[in-house]
């Protein structure tokens, strides 16, 4: 919309109050919404971008602009149709009916959107109810509408109904200016106040960017004063290149293709046809690492589901009668499997689908049959083309995988070491674990510490109860660079794969687990953040669920020891120390550096950085896994140079860098 449309005055507009049937939303917002924290409080951004994606998807809207205020307020404008304003079969206009009824949404009929992202077509009245207020403007036919929705007083002091007055149309503009805005500010009264976070928004538009090739995003951070434009125009073939870019590549080529087809879906009693396009990119690297990422409808569904399987089943496919025709392998060979043909892959599956039926509420996993046969059909035609045409290339991929297959072998017998028929069996616990007393694993914590010396003060000053140590020496193998067969040969991961006994990908059992926190305790220095990285690579690659369920922490140990008179205190980072040293004023007072962990006798290690009372923990989480894939290529792949420019560009904010 026109920026003189946006700057049009509100303040004799007459408001309206959501309506009634609302509710339950603001009693239950985790039922519709998933939680009021952060990733609550972001997801209402999605619902409303979504909509405007819709639209763009269908053909009608060429960008969306999002905007986040000074004020704390979130802004979408699109450029699509605008949302219906004409009076609905309920008597409410339809700006009125897709904001305040559930279930309603903004699509009104099935003709409307072939696809759509959105929380399953409540989403936009469910932001309007978890929202403090709601200003829209809808640009269409000529005329500008405006609406506001006021949740204050209604929720705030009763719970009864109130009037709904009707849109008001505020003045004229061309039959060619449409689109959308909507302004909304959370209610922080049921909403957890946590700001928004410019990096989550801005990792989302960029996807969504990727996922729909030339739609151009914006993003206007005005609180951190930064401006974020994309748009794609190679879309998914981008992203891949995009993703590999910390990699070194094994071959040139990204395998791309897309097709749209009409499939038979099971029904009740009738048979019902949808048309499903199917667009995969895929390319493979030198790591031993897959990276794999499927999405419907722009959700990412990070459980996987039927479209990745079909994906999968193709590539396995495929790899293997190429293996037996070029003699590679022999019919009486043992197959290729999935994990095999998996390792060192970067893909991306992307559906569109008129009707996507998820397991669960989170959209996690989706669970349409239809679509497995039908991503493995095309997925099977894209690559066998793709291998029939480029022969050498071909070989190079067959011959890495074949390599995945031996290294699998070679590891198989070290991964059953790894099983225990009873998670508290410690006839197979390693020996340099120092276990604790109880068995109860909702209570019970392990600490990875860096180094033997470190190691023997925690164990004497442990809570030797619910805590148990598990020493390292030195940094572990760096598991983006090393294949399989040497991972599970290394000591120090066997240590921790056997000590915590859930096992590793791809059969992990968590229900096997030994500790409740998982906890890396690592020196404040360069070479322990080092440490530190390693370690949640390893969990990263081959734990994954560890980390989605909120096992993996970080401890923070102090940097300094600050002593006046017979007063001992501790600061863990700068600032705290600045506040000491003010508390004291003009009185005298020593100042200890710790450089490690061994520094610390047993009684300041658990004081400082075990005991529950005072400790600060982190838990480490991965709301974006492709983000984070990204992240530890970065920085642990075998491409050094991105890395030192990371690091010289960084280094002036380093202040605590011990040499």
């Amino acid at each position: 919309m026109s920026e003189e449309f946006k700057n049009t005055p509100t303040q004799a507009y007459e408001k309206i109050k959501v309506l009634k049937g609302l509710e339950p939303v603001r009693i239950r917002p985790g039922m519709y919404i998933g939680d009021t924290n952060s990733k609550g409080l972001h997801h209402m951004v999605w619902e409303i971008v979504d909509n405007s994606i819709d639209e763009a998807m269908a053909g009608f809207a060429t960008r969306v602009i999002v905007t986040l205020t000074k004020e704390g307020t979130i802004i979408v404008d699109d450029d699509g149709r605008g949302i219906p304003t004409q009076i609905q079969e309920n008597g409410l206009s339809g700006v009125e009916t897709a904001l305040c009824e559930l279930h309603a949404g903004g699509k009104f009929d099935n003709e409307t959107y072939k696809v759509s992202g959105g929380l399953h077509g409540v989403g936009a009245s469910v932001v309007n109810a978890l929202s403090l207020w709601m200003k829209v403007w809808v640009c269409r036919d000529g005329q500008i509408y405006y609406i506001e929705f006021d949740n204050k007083d209604k929720y705030h002091d009763t719970i009864n109904g109130h009037e709904v007055k009707p849109l008001k149309a505020i003045g004229a503009t061309t039959d060619k200016q449409t689109g959308t805005t909507i302004e909304f500010y959370p209610d922080f009264t049921i909403m957890e106040n946590f700001p928004f976070d410019h990096s989550i928004i801005a990792g989302r538009l960029q996807q969504l960017a990727y996922l729909n090739k030339g739609i151009k995003i914006i993003f206007d951070d005005k609180m951190s004063n930064i401006k974020d434009e994309w748009m794609y125009e190679g879309g998914l073939k981008q992203y891949i290149s995009d993703l590999n870019k910390d990699k070194e590549v094994l071959v040139s080529t990204i395998v791309y293709g897309e097709q749209e087809k009409e499939v038979k879906a099971p029904a009740e009693g009738k048979d019902v046809f949808y048309n499903i396009k199917v667009e995969v990119a895929f390319q493979y690297n030198k790591t031993y690492v897959p990276s794999t990422y499927s999405f419907c409808n722009n959700i990412n569904t990070t459980e996987g589901g039927t479209h990745e399987d079909g994906f999968k089943l193709a590539i396995t496919k495929i790899i293997n009668r190429f293996a037996v025709e070029k003699k590679f392998l022999k019919d009486t060979d043992e197959k290729i499997t999935k994990d095999d043909v998996l390792e060192g892959l970067t893909a991306i599956i992307s559906i569109k689908h008129p009707n996507p039926q998820y397991k669960g509420q989170t959209k996690g996993e989706l669970g349409n049959t239809e679509v497995r046969p039908l991503v493995n059909e095309i997925t099977s035609q894209i690559f066998e083309k793709y291998m029939l045409e480029n022969p050498d290339e071909a070989n190079i991929i067959v011959k890495k995988v074949i390599l995945a297959q031996e290294a699998r072998r070679k590891s198989q017998e070290v991964r059953e070491a790894t099983r225990r028929k009873s998670p508290f069996d410690s006839g197979t616990l390693p020996g340099k674990l120092t276990d604790c007393e109880l068995r109860d694993n909702t209570v019970t914590e392990l600490y990875i510490v860096e180094g033997d010396s470190a190691g023997g003060s925690a164990k004497q000053g442990r809570a030797h109860e619910y805590q148990a140590i598990l020493p390292l020496r030195g940094k572990i193998l760096n598991v983006e660079k090393a294949k399989t067969n040497k991972i599970f040969e290394n000591n120090e991961i066997m240590a921790l794969i056997t000590a915590i006994g859930v096992g590793v990908h791809p059969e992990i059992d968590l229900t096997k687990i030994r500790y409740d926190k998982i906890i890396i305790m690592t020196d404040a220095d360069v070479d322990g953040a080092h440490i530190r990285i390693l370690l949640l690579t390893f969990f990263f690659r081959y734990m994954l669920p560890l980390v989605e369920q909120g096992h993996i922490y970080a401890a923070q140990p102090p940097l300094y020891k600050f002593i006046s008179g017979k007063v001992t205190k501790y600061a863990y980072t700068e600032q705290e120390l600045e506040s000491l040293k003010k508390q004291v004023g003009g009185s005298k007072y020593t100042i200890q550096r710790y450089k490690g962990l061994g520094e610390m006798d047993a009684q300041q290690l658990w004081e400082t950085t075990m005991d529950p009372e005072n400790r600060i923990l982190h838990r480490v989480s991965i709301d974006d896994a492709i983000k984070a894939d990204q992240t530890f290529s970065f920085l642990m792949g075998d491409d050094v140079q991105p890395r030192k420019d990371f690091i010289a560009e960084n280094a002036k904010y380093v202040k605590n860098l011990d040499v």
